[in-house]
This record gives C-alpha cells, sequence and structure tokens, in this order.
C-alpha cells in the first residue's frame, strides 16, 4: 500500500543536490503536503488508535455479552476516536497548482494563489504544540490581498518541534511553490 506522506522528504532529498528543480513532485495538480507529518502529531493519532483498539476490545466483549446497544455504542464512539486520529493525521499546508490549504482538525480554508500576496518566514511569539503557551519561534506566515495574516506553520508545532531543519525545508519548499504559481 503507497503511503505518499512518506515520499515527500524523499523527493525533497533527491533533488536537493539539484537545485533547479525547486518542486519535486510530477503532478501539480494534486494537493500536496511538502513534508511529512512529525513524531509529536504521529504519537498522538498513535495513541488515539491505541484507545480505539481498547473501546473496539470492550464493544466485542459487550456484544458477546448480549448488550447490543451498548456494543453499538462502543463502536460508534470507536468509529469517532478513529477518525480524530485520521483527521489529526491530515492537519498541516497543503500545496498545489491550484493554491494553499491549510487543514485544521475542524476546519479547512484554501487561498488560491491569485490571492497570496507573500509568503514569508518571521521570528513572533508562536504557540507551543499548539497550546495557549507562547514561545519565540519561527513561523510561516501566508499574507493575503484582504484579510490578516495567517500562520501557515511554526517551528513548535506537531510537525516541526525540535527539527528546525525540516521546518526550513518545508517554508522553502512551500515558498518555492508559492514563486512558482503567484502571478507576478
Amino acid at each position: 500500500m503507497p503511503l505518499p506522506f512518506l515520499t515527500a522528504d524523499r523527493a525533497f532529498d533527491a533533488t536537493a543536490a539539484d537545485d533547479e528543480v525547486a518542486l519535486p513532485f510530477d503532478d501539480h495538480d494534486l494537493w500536496r503536503r511538502p513534508y511529512r507529518p512529525g513524531p509529536w502529531r504521529v504519537a498522538g493519532a498513535a495513541l488515539f488508535l491505541l484507545f480505539a483498539s481498547f473501546v473496539l476490545i470492550a464493544a466485542v466483549i459487550i456484544a458477546f455479552a448480549g448488550a447490543l446497544p451498548g456494543a453499538g455504542l462502543c463502536f460508534g464512539l470507536a468509529s469517532l476516536v478513529i477518525a480524530m486520529a485520521l483527521r489529526l493525521l491530515r492537519i498541516g499546508t497543503w500545496v498545489s497548482r491550484h493554491g494553499l490549504r491549510y487543514v485544521g482538525f475542524f476546519s479547512t480554508s484554501t487561498v488560491a494563489w491569485e490571492q497570496v500576496t507573500a509568503l514569508r518566514t518571521v521570528q513572533e511569539p508562536v504557540r507551543w504544540l499548539g497550546l495557549p503557551r507562547t514561545v519565540q519561534g519561527q513561523a510561516l506566515v501566508l499574507v493575503r490581498e484582504a484579510g490578516e495574516p495567517l500562520p501557515l506553520l511554526t517551528d513548535h508545532n506537531a510537525d516541526f518541534l525540535s527539527r528546525v531543519e525540516a521546518f526550513d525545508r518545508a517554508a522553502d519548499t512551500i515558498e518555492a511553490w508559492g514563486a512558482e504559481y503567484r502571478p507576478s
């Protein structure tokens, strides 16, 4: 089974020696995340899936005991937890020829390249692992024609905490997509 989210860094590493190729993917019409999910994000999803497995085992035991409404409730809860784990893995910034898509846990926003004024990396207070606590860090900020700047990536989120090189590489790749497809 192909895992497309694992090919992002390999494709970038393969073209890192060739500076002329900034966009390492063949089909630019598909939405792609130009970086791998970070270890904190994967660990969180793994914990959700571990919890879902325990709930599924409980549902089977309850079903064998004969309480089918309780088993159905447990299966429903396990399905919800599995959906949460999958959504947690999809969180991030996705790019294509059509624009930039920021996928959050509860919402998704898409900005066409024509609406993007600038993409830049700035030093600012950023949220640590998405919690209310802020620390000084770097953020890749999207500036739109109408609206306030939107931070796309930070070096202290679940994808890039303790992975400064990965943040720099992801920010450079997203900026390269913007340079390629934003109208001049």
